[in-house]
């Protein structure tokens, strides 16, 4: 590329995207790249702060920006996506289906750490609606080197960004708690899950009502594990009272238990747990109090069918006890 005054510029053609800021009124495209100038756009080239412009000077070590922003799309878009027309050196991620957000946080920061290339993005693991933004790319320069896109392609190992299927899970809850068995109080846990689960689009298939005892937990787990059910939770006997025996039982009819505790406020008392691929969750009470917990957090990422891990849960003392906010 080379620069050129703005006043001998008439009859050359534009390189890039012009934009206009008016404070409070207007920020888009005023001249297009492939604009020819005319001598009718000098006052407003000059208006606008533009007293010199870049014209391409072909250079074989160079790529436009567009064709730069296109590059990145192409090796940064997985499935499920979308994307808008380039502008301004831009190109806008959406989603192309209902789902989870997945990005390799680790390529991201990799990707971005190469001079002059961007790759933003809204939250890992966010529920996304078809049609929400969820990621940009652009270069900084108007122009950026070869050798800096084949860097950004060499660490691209695989699709940074993807959006996954939330599919809809056949649910069993299993209650324990000789004050709700023998009518001491009304159970009130099916109503908080109902609320959480059939946004998703989940079934429950039933719910068995138990004493505090802890081969009746087993029995009752089995139960649903052998008929269909997809997807267990448990609620009540998850505190570490002496008569509260639901870990255990998970344990005990051979569950591999992920972790038991999570470091998200409200629901630190939160069990996951899987039996083969089906997953079983024990529910603290605050899931019935509270309007966000990890119930809500985790859930997504289970109905995606993710087997998720101790590192997995770990991750969330980062922002665990702030992650309510998104529920509020």
């Amino acid at each position: 590329m080379k620069v050129i005054d703005v006043r001998k510029a008439i009859g050359w053609t534009l390189c890039h995207d012009i934009t206009k800021i008016v404070p409070g009124e207007f920020k888009g495209v005023a001249f297009k790249k492939g604009h020819i100038i005319e001598e009718k756009d000098i006052d407003e080239l000059l208006s606008i702060g533009k007293d010199h412009i870049y014209i391409w000077d072909e250079d074989e070590n160079l790529v436009h920006e567009n064709e730069a922003a296109e590059f990145l799309k192409d090796i940064c878009a997985g499935n499920g996506l979308t994307f808008s027309e380039v502008k301004e050196g831009k190109i806008e991620f959406f989603a192309a289906i209902d789902g989870l957000l997945k990005i390799d946080l680790d390529l991201l920061v990799e990707l971005n750490s190469i001079d002059e290339i961007i790759l933003s993005t809204i939250k890992n693991n966010t529920v996304v609606k078809k049609g929400d933004k969820i990621a940009a790319t652009k270069v900084i320069p108007l122009a950026i080197k070869k050798e800096k896109l084949f860097e950004a392609q060499s660490v691209t190992s695989k699709k940074i960004i993807n959006v996954i299927p939330i599919k809809p899970k056949k649910v069993a809850i299993v209650t324990t708690g000789n004050e709700v068995y023998y009518g001491r109080i009304k159970d009130a846990f099916k109503d908080a899950i109902e609320k959480r689960v059939y946004p998703y689009g989940c079934e429950i298939v039933g719910q068995t009502i138990i004493k505090d005892n802890l081969e009746e937990i087993k029995e009752a787990i089995n139960y649903w594990l052998e008929n269909g059910a997809e997807m267990i939770l448990c609620t009540g006997g998850m505190s570490v009272d002496a008569d509260d025996l639901t870990p255990k039982a998970i344990r005990e009819i051979g569950a591999e238990i992920v972790s038991y505790g999570t470091p998200i406020f409200p629901g630190a008392m939160f069990l996951i747990s899987y039996k083969g691929n089906i997953p079983i969750l024990g529910l603290p009470g605050g899931v019935i109090f509270s309007k966000g917990t990890t119930f809500d957090v985790i859930l997504p990422r289970v109905l995606a069918g993710e087997k998720l891990t101790k590192n997995d849960i770990a991750s969330y003392s980062h922002g665990g006890l702030c992650i309510i906010n998104d529920y509020i």
